[in-house]
């Protein structure tokens, strides 16, 4: 099994992650901000990668502590989980509609962090999430992964729907890209020799 345990502790939040890339997206997730802890379990069920996240953080500040090293604690789980990156598929792309809503997200597990961030929402918060916090919640997890990620909305106009394709889309990406490859199950995928 490829597992990751991050244990993320700061003056700011308190964060203990566990991934298994190879689980059946069984998740149980508390952060103290319900529409993330919302996404995160959309995450695990749509990737296959069973997710554990318990957060405290210093939300009577606000939420950008917390929602920023979620992403990097959970980030940083995956990268563990993924060890030398041996078999895997490497790339992952995937398509999410939700009603009139539709995301694309492309990923490379390339060990060369980069994030484009191509979504326009229209309202300040979601639930009690401030929606500013959503993209940096991306960028935090591509960074700590070390994945390439590109993640665009092509178009909608409910604001929980296009959230929700973004989630929805990296999930289906990652499952596709953190899959073992049969026929090169044995080998990295770079003719670097590492990733």
């Amino acid at each position: 099994m490829r597992t990751g345990n991050i244990s993320r502790k700061t003056s700011e939040t308190s964060i203990d992650v566990e991934v298994n890339l190879d689980g059946s997206g069984v998740y149980a997730v508390s952060t103290g901000i319900g529409f993330l802890d919302h996404m995160l379990e959309q995450l695990s069920r749509h990737s296959l990668i069973d997710l554990k996240v318990n957060a405290v953080g210093d939300l009577h500040i606000d939420q950008h502590h917390t929602t920023e090293d979620t992403g990097i604690a959970i980030g940083e789980a995956v990268l563990q989980a993924l060890g030398d990156k041996r078999g895997i598929t490497r790339y992952g792309t995937a398509y999410a509609p939700m009603d009139e809503t539709l995301t694309r997200c492309a990923l490379d597990i390339s060990g060369r962090p980069y994030f484009v961030w191509k979504v326009s929402l229209g309202m300040p918060r979601l639930g009690e999430w401030d929606t500013e916090l959503i993209e940096h919640w991306f960028h935090s997890f591509a960074t700590a992964a070390g994945i390439t990620l590109h993640v665009e909305n092509l178009y909608g106009s409910n604001n929980h729907h296009i959230v929700e394709s973004c989630y929805k889309a990296l999930a289906r990406a990652l499952r596709q890209a953190v899959e073992i490859d049969p026929r090169k199950a044995d080998t990295i995928p770079s003719t670097k020799g590492m990733l």
